[in-house]
């Protein structure tokens, strides 16, 4: 059973097409899929051959109401602050990131997102998807000494210990992989991330 979990296409297209030729079972987006909410219109038909697997979360450049409209138009399942079973594994997501300096439309605060993800505390084994990276981690890296993620979801990662974590949001981290306990995270980027739950 193949996960593909990507991010922060940012109306890129021909990116977005090479993902949808990669086979898996499931896709997921995990946020910015558009600028500022721009453009989804465009990148609705290049998902739309996966519909029926493709799960969809706003990064902190759409709204969930964005989003909402656009898995409705198009058939995809909005994965906002939800969670499904599959092959054992509760997998769930979260998008929005934490407060960013340019008030785009996707951001909570660190305390919301705390309390948005406290619902899957309960989950195991979890694989969490979220837009935001854990702070102070390889996956949050903008630069040297610059780290741009969450607290809350780091504490959440160090609290649960889910199996698998995946997110995006820090464009220099893409492609990134790190350990946060026994917690193995990816910051998939727009190249994605596929995870095989049968080789575990």
């Amino acid at each position: 059973m193949k996960l593909l979990v990507f991010s922060d296409i940012h109306g890129d297209k021909a990116a977005l097409e090479k993902l949808m030729e990669i086979e898996a079972d499931y896709y997921f987006a995990a946020g910015d899929l558009a600028n500022w909410g721009r453009g989804l219109e465009q990148l609705g038909p290049i998902l739309q051959r996966r519909a029926d697997r493709m799960y969809v979360m706003p990064g902190n450049h759409e709204s969930d109401t964005d989003i909402l409209g656009f898995c409705e138009q198009y058939g995809f399942h909005d994965f906002h602050g939800q969670w499904l079973e599959i092959e054992g594994y509760k997998v769930a997501g979260l998008g929005y990131s934490n407060p960013t300096p340019f008030n785009t439309p996707g951001e909570y605060t660190e305390q919301e997102l705390a309390e948005r993800l406290e619902k899957f505390s309960s989950l195991d084994p979890l694989v969490l998807i979220c837009h935001a990276p854990p702070k102070g981690t390889k996956l949050d890296r903008a630069g040297q000494g610059q780290h741009f993620g969450s607290q809350a979801v780091r504490d959440f990662i160090e609290q649960r210990q889910p199996e698998f974590f995946y997110c995006g949001h820090i464009h220099e981290a893409a492609g990134v992989e790190d350990s946060i306990g026994r917690t193995r995270g990816w910051n998939v980027g727009k190249r994605g991330r596929v995870l095989d739950l049968a080789a575990w």
